[in-house]
């Protein structure tokens, strides 16, 4: 008896040795890791032309923030097929979703923005003002182009995984609404990210970096003042009335003599989004949309509550009263170092898309059509598509503001950078139709398939470099948020705003749906299209 119970305690105990041995991480030397990557370059190189479709595809979509349905239909299918678990409707978003493969630590998180801008319709590759749908939305931001660059990284680094037993959970989401910074603090206060270690988000760009610290950027709080008065005859007795759009404009005018007395850091703007009906009613209701930008979270809240008042005054004056609701909240920027520099490794590894003498020619076309200055705002020279790496820049020392992405919310609640790939023509306007001419071209595809390389060997150095994780996670706590703490501008109370744009897509869905790619027919999106690249006149 004593033998078996022994030689029982001696099988527990070589099982457990074995469990253990077989939950721990593989460690790998540098040429070991020089390899795989090299393996996860030549498989995302290999997945070219799913690339090439996904990025045209949700180009040919050209659907607004919180009404990406076509869009988030369409990237979880291809995560559903490569074995990713769906999560939809987070956050109470009916367009936002979170997929993961793998299982246990580290769990390492990929993002990148899906919505478009109003009136940026645009056909692509042509080299003037074309649009597919005139007056419809479009990629004038290049948001059609991320998703493809983290879900084929994903991909691939899920083949590798499965074939050298790497242990690690894969996270990827969309960035709904991010030209309404709409959505990413909400994933925040709902504890999303909670269990995630670190956080690869990507944009599109004309460079290809990947930069820490403070990037310069402005924080900002969106919000609606709804005014509400009394109609009557706008002309047979206007005395009876009190009039919104009046409370509208003075609130407009009390922020405008305000603006004198703010820093000069200050970005404030906004649009009157209903001003009444028609002018022989005196409005009973009216609304106006503010932005409130500045470079720290104390300035951003001081300047909201300054346009509280104001709107407060207004209502006072025009005997009417007011309401408000936040559509939207951004932090200012600040992202990893230890991360960003691992990125920037890679981002060395792979170099810049080799660009053909088409590619430039579209390049400098654009650049000509919208009177590009001759250098941009770091001094580097404009003419045509860059051929070198960017240098890796950390903190700025002084920035005079400028703007905002909700991805900063994220960044100060886990380690976080943000890739920046190389899938649009530099020194473009942004949030203009012209931004949308290379986001379904070659320079999109050749961009956006490098940084997907990029992003890949990333994971693979979070899934077998602990110390890599650990370091981001120290520069996170002790660096970063050492001095300054999250503080959120929403509450618990604040829904999103899941109504915005959706008058917009109705006006023009049926009319963007004959212009959808269809890959089973054309092999890119411009054959679709009949466009010959490059087109630079008309």
């Amino acid at each position: 008896m004593k033998k078996f119970h022994n030689l029982t305690l001696c099988l527990v105990t070589i099982l457990c040795l074995l469990t253990a041995s077989s939950n721990a991480q593989k460690k790998y030397d540098d040429k070991q890791l020089n390899a795989l990557k090299v393996q996860l370059s030549e498989s995302v190189g290999k997945k070219a032309k799913d690339i090439q479709v996904m990025v045209d595809q949700i180009f040919s979509y050209s659907e607004l923030g919180f009404q990406e349905w076509e869009t988030s239909a369409f990237i979880t299918s291809v995560l559903e097929k490569n074995g990713f678990t769906i999560e939809k409707g987070i956050s109470g978003v009916p367009t936002a979703w979170m997929a993961k493969w793998g299982t246990g630590s580290p769990v390492i998180a990929l993002g990148s923005d899906v919505d478009c801008i109003p009136k940026a319709s645009q056909k692509p590759g042509v080299a003037y003002k074309a649009p597919i749908v005139d007056g419809a939305p479009g990629h004038g931001e290049g948001h059609n182009s991320g998703q493809a660059v983290i879900i084929y990284a994903a991909i691939a680094m899920k083949e590798l995984m499965q074939k050298e037993k790497i242990q690690g959970t894969i996270v990827i989401w969309p960035g709904v609404a991010e030209e309404l910074v709409g959505t990413k603090a909400w994933y925040i206060r709902d504890g999303f990210f909670k269990n995630v270690d670190a956080f690869i988000f990507t944009h599109v760009s004309g460079d290809f970096t990947c930069d820490y610290g403070d990037n310069g950027g402005n924080g900002l709080v969106s919000v609606r003042f709804d005014f509400e008065g009394d109609a009557a005859h706008a002309a047979g007795a206007p005395w009876r009335g009190k009039s919104a759009l009046d409370a509208v404009e003075l609130m407009n005018i009390g922020w405008n003599f305000k603006r004198e007395h703010l820093k000069p850091t200050n970005r404030s703007h906004y649009v009157v989004v209903d001003g009444g009906d028609q002018p022989n009613v005196v409005p009973s209701k009216a609304s106006v949309w503010y932005y409130f930008r500045e470079r720290t979270y104390e300035d951003i809240k001081a300047n909201y509550e300054s346009g509280i008042k104001i709107a407060d005054g207004a209502a006072l004056m025009s005997g009417t009263s007011v309401s408000r609701q936040i559509l939207g909240t951004a932090w200012p920027g600040h992202f990893n170092k230890p991360l960003a520099e691992a990125m920037y490794a890679n981002i060395k590894k792979v170099g810049m898309p080799v660009w053909d003498d088409k590619d430039q020619a579209m390049a400098k076309a654009v650049q000509k059509l919208v009177e590009a200055p001759k250098k941009d705002n770091s001094g580097k020279p404009i003419d045509g598509l860059r051929k070198e790496v960017d240098s890796i820049k950390g903190s700025v020392p002084f920035s005079w503001g400028g703007g905002s992405d909700d991805i900063a919310d994220i960044s100060w609640n886990l380690p976080t950078i943000v890739l920046r790939f190389p899938a649009n023509i530099p020194g473009t306007k942004g949030h203009h139709w012209a931004d949308a001419i290379a986001m379904a071209t070659p320079i999109a595809h050749k961009g956006s398939t490098a940084g997907a390389k990029a992003t890949a060997m990333t994971l693979l150095d979070c899934f077998t470099n602990p110390t890599l994780v650990t370091d981001a996670k120290k520069y996170f706590k002790e660096v970063q948020t050492k001095d300054t703490q999250y503080k959120p501008f929403i509450t618990e109370k604040d829904p999103p705003a899941i109504h915005l744009n959706q008058g917009i897509m109705n006006q023009y869905k049926d009319q963007l749906k004959k212009f959808y790619y269809d890959p089973s027919k054309y092999n890119t999106y411009l054959e679709q299209l009949g466009i010959e690249y490059p087109t630079v006149n008309k």
